[in-house]
């Protein structure tokens, strides 16, 4: 068979696998080449410049984030998939408690755990393409949670480009997308990349309160508000506490301002999908109050954060993070609740809890 033959059969199936992937729920779907290259690359100088802080992880297996065949040996594809999600409508609060402190949690978090909603519908995909192929696939999925640049192969895959908040971000929904990667033996034909449409803006850059972008498409996440309430297990910096402002898990703030984003009308949602309504935060978690976080026991906090991402930063964290936004709302009403811990036997949140108290009996004049 010559090579022209071949192809419309490549194609194809491609289309088959995209077809698939859609009716599966994904919002997105490409297909990037598994070689190594100067976009993965850049991993290894990232790391050298401490900016991966304690992620400790992210070092101990760099030469299968670089190479995914180290992963994979055999790999040829990567199917990268999207799925998009809402952002927090701070919405819906009791009347009576309308003036009460609040957390601000991320938009991706206060639901059910988006690892749980995307890999079952990610292994059913990879279960399909042996009938697609017609022959036994290999394939390894994951979710955020493999050694492999999920980011990276999805600029390769056309699913969206690497915005200079170092996110993906497709031109007609923005990015706040969930993604997913496929590793697998087919020799599929490559996506079409797409051009970088983030042009002269800074909105994102700007915006940020920590200043976490030491450049454009550059993140020192060790001042990244989503890795001091999230992957940090230690105290937050001092420098860093008032930047964090209400956030007790992860951060908006520099998708929030990104045009791209911003750019879709007020109340316009994404279309009604069971793997989306998942992903929607809970009561609970949406604009948590500060009084019911620092009060919560550890056997509470297990029950309320079941099966959601919020588990990620552990108890410790979580009441360490509420403390930080608790002095940063500068809330007299909240100075019991903050002084409990300041009293107690962790010396962690203890010292968290007596910065907060300082924040809360001596105010800083506005600027």
């Amino acid at each position: 068979m010559t090579e022209e033959n071949q192809q419309p059969i490549s194609a194809s199936l491609s289309e088959r696998v995209e077809s698939l992937a859609l009716a599966l729920g994904f919002d997105r779907v490409g297909r990037a080449s598994a070689e190594p290259g100067p976009d993965t690359a850049r991993l290894t100088d990232w790391l050298a410049r401490g900016y991966a802080g304690e992620m400790d992880y992210l070092k101990a297996r760099s030469a299968e984030r670089l190479d995914p065949s180290r992963l994979m040996p055999g790999v040829k594809t990567i199917l990268v998939l999207g799925l998009f999600y809402e952002p927090v409508k701070k919405s819906g609060l009791d009347e009576d408690d309308g003036h009460a402190a609040r957390g601000r949690v991320a938009a991706y978090a206060g639901g059910e755990d988006y690892h749980d909603v995307l890999i079952d519908r990610l292994r059913t995909l990879a279960e399909g393409l042996s009938s697609l192929a017609e022959r036994r696939v290999a394939t390894r999925c994951y979710v955020d949670t493999g050694p492999i640049q999920e980011r990276v192969f999805a600029a390769r895959a056309g699913i969206g480009w690497i915005g200079k908040n170092t996110l993906v971000i497709d031109p007609e929904r923005g990015s706040r997308m969930l993604l997913g990667v496929i590793l697998t033996d087919l020799d599929l034909d490559p996506s079409v990349p797409l051009a970088d449409h983030c042009g002269t803006c800074r909105a994102c850059l700007d915006a940020c309160p920590p200043q976490a972008f030491p450049q454009p498409y550059l993140l020192d996440a060790t001042r990244c508000i989503a890795y001091t309430t999230i992957e940090k297990r230690g105290e937050i910096p001092l420098e860093l506490r008032s930047d964090q402002g209400d956030w007790v898990f992860g951060c908006d703030v520099c998708q929030d301002v990104c045009p791209w984003n911003r750019k879709r009308r007020a109340g316009d949602r994404f279309d009604p999908l069971v793997l989306r309504e998942r992903l929607a935060p809970r009561l609970e978690w949406a604009t948590p109050a500060l009084a019911e976080l620092l009060a919560l026991q550890e056997d509470a906090w297990m029950e309320r954060t079941r099966g959601t991402a919020l588990r990620r930063t552990r108890y410790r964290g979580l009441i360490r993070n509420a403390l930080v936004a608790a002095g940063n709302s500068r809330d007299p009403d909240l100075r019991a609740a903050v002084a409990l811990h300041a009293e107690g036997p962790d010396s962690l949140l203890a010292e968290h809890a007596r910065w907060a108290l300082d924040q809360i009996d001596h105010p800083r004049a506005s600027s």
